[in-house]
């Protein structure tokens, strides 16, 4: 097997999460298996660069003098706002060079700006897709997924995602068994896939500022096999269906009919993420009465039937005991 360079790119204000997470991933992957990753950090000069977060971090050489790289990884943060014109004409000049071009949060913004995201699929952090989507508008940015891959492009979205997509990478890499394995040992989930989103339903909506809509919300989650009407949700919060409608959307950004749906979608996924319970049962348990509607929304939301779904993301079986 043939060692792969993972070499991580530093700059000042860079996002500490952004640099550490993926690092710790693929260094427990080299513990796991002794000579996969070689991981080296790297700055424009070689000097220490200074985190957003007020952290010092001193690299392993100037990029000038780093090793040629199997897998780039380029972080986002604060120093992305503004990005230093050398570092992008470095990443301009070699990241077509290696065969993985990777970024965590709005480091997609210095492979855009160096011109590497043109024509590809890609997303971050999600309070930048716009931006990104507006000032690149040949990057084909999708605000949703955690993590994209384009062929040998994958970005991620805001911090933590970056540890989903390193995790997704060592899958491929070095097969489930020492991914899981990582994952265990780093206290996170090896299953998230790329395409959930980077919001779950109760995030994506506001919280409503009035008590008694913020308990219809609460409501809805933890009865999404319940009665969902507007007209049902409205009596609870003591108000008419029409006044309830209306107060609803303005609190939340969303309709309570369009809210109701995200939720019973994310408790369906998650049923059939974490048990083995039949189709028809996680049908009835999320408030879709019959598979055949769970399926259309699952086709709808996410592109993928509620069988398909649970094949593609559905984890492995546990390591038997030693």
């Amino acid at each position: 097997m043939a060692q792969r360079t993972v070499l991580v790119v530093l700059f000042d204000g860079v996002q500490s999460l952004d640099v550490t997470g993926p690092v710790e991933v693929f260094a427990g992957a080299e513990l796991q298996t002794p000579g996969s990753y070689r991981i080296r950090t790297a700055s424009l000069d070689g000097a220490p660069v200074r985190t957003s977060s007020g952290l010092t971090v001193v690299p392993d050489s100037a990029l000038a003098g780093a090793p040629a790289a199997h897998t780039l990884l380029v972080p986002g943060g604060q120093g992305t706002r503004r990005p230093d014109p050398a570092l992008v004409d470095w990443l301009r000049a070699h990241g077509p060079r290696t065969a993985r071009l990777v970024s965590v949060c709005t480091g997609a913004v210095l492979l855009a700006e160096a011109g590497l995201l043109d024509g590809h699929r890609a997303t971050t952090h999600w309070a930048y897709c716009d931006k990104l989507a507006r000032d690149h508008p040949a990057v084909d940015v999708d605000p949703d997924p955690i993590y994209v891959r384009d062929g040998r492009v994958a970005t991620s979205a805001g911090v933590t995602s970056g540890i989903d997509l390193a995790l997704a990478l060592v899958e491929e890499d070095l097969g489930r068994d020492v991914a899981l394995t990582v994952a265990r040992h780093l206290v996170v989930f090896l299953r998230r896939p790329g395409n959930q989103a980077q919001f779950s339903a109760q995030l994506a909506a506001q919280t409503a500022r009035r008590e008694p809509l913020r308990e219809v919300q609460h409501w809805i989650t933890e009865h999404p096999d319940g009665d969902l009407s507007v007209e049902a949700l409205a009596a609870r919060a003591a108000l008419s269906p029409r006044h309830f409608a209306r107060a609803f959307q303005a609190e939340t950004g969303t309709t309570p009919g369009r809210y109701v749906d995200r939720v019973r979608l994310e408790h369906a996924r998650r049923l059939l993420e974490d048990t083995g319970d039949g189709v028809e049962e996680v049908s009835r348990a999320s408030g879709y009465g019959t598979p055949e509607a769970m399926r259309r929304a699952f086709l709808r939301g996410l592109g993928a039937s509620p069988a398909e779904y649970r094949r593609r993301f559905s984890p492995a079986p546990a390591f038997p005991p030693r």
